[in-house]
């Protein structure tokens, strides 16, 4: 989670791999050279998660360090509704989020980000079937992207999925965090209650980007 390069170190295998950290970021694919040292080079970076495999660009790959400069995208209201100044039916509609999110991506990969709008957008419902939660019920759900992967590449643009929900209308519901890869990596928490469930909302926030893996020392069961 949000690792940082630091400066410039004497030990060659550390300068090799800040090279490589400088050559994905300039590349317009992250590409790297397929040679022998580099692979190795890339290897331990992969593991040490400072980089990742693109969503955008086949074989390429993107850094940690340039994902941390990008917004993660939910309701633009969601502290007026942590507060209690906003009910959920006031939150910034899902189909918003998204629509926020896909106009930040360069012009390239927003017709794929489009395409993937109704799965995204449709997967309040889904969830809520998965629970038992009856559709006509709307327990409080709202949308948010942040930057990362999962054991596959995100949404175009390298971002992770998911939703903080109520489970039911009941006052005494508990709560629930999701997040997805763009195929079928998934990361859930449950929490006992919204205060909980708003803390740990935050802690996810302010921890990307990151591997799905990652969200398990943050209490989620990686699927």
């Amino acid at each position: 989670m949000r690792v940082q390069g630091g400066g410039m170190s004497l030990d060659p295998a550390a300068q090799l791999e800040q090279t490589i950290l400088d050559m994905i970021e300039h590349s317009p694919v992250g590409a790297v050279p397929h040679t022998p040292t580099y692979r190795d080079a890339l290897a331990r970076l992969l593991a040490s998660h400072q980089v990742y495999l693109s969503a955008d660009h086949k074989d390429g790959y993107v850094t940690v360090r340039s994902l941390a400069a990008l917004p993660a995208f939910y309701a633009e209201n969601f502290e007026a509704f942590a507060t209690g100044g906003a009910s959920a039916e006031q939150l910034e509609a899902d189909a918003s989020i998204y629509a926020r999110y896909v106009g930040s991506l360069p012009a390239a990969l927003q017709a794929r980000a489009e395409s993937a709008r109704t799965t995204v957008v449709a997967r309040k419902t889904q969830h809520r079937a998965r629970h038992g939660v009856p559709a006509a019920q709307d327990p409080a759900h709202t949308l948010f992207l942040v930057p990362g992967t999962g054991p596959h590449p995100g949404l175009p643009g390298n971002y992770l999925y998911g939703s903080l929900y109520q489970k039911s209308v009941e006052a005494d519901s508990a709560w629930g965090i999701y997040l997805h890869d763009a195929e079928d990596g998934v990361a859930r928490c449950e929490l006992p209650d919204r205060a909980s469930a708003l803390e740990r909302f935050r802690e996810v926030l302010a921890s990307a980007p990151f591997q799905l893996a990652e969200l398990e020392v943050l209490g989620f069961h990686i699927e």
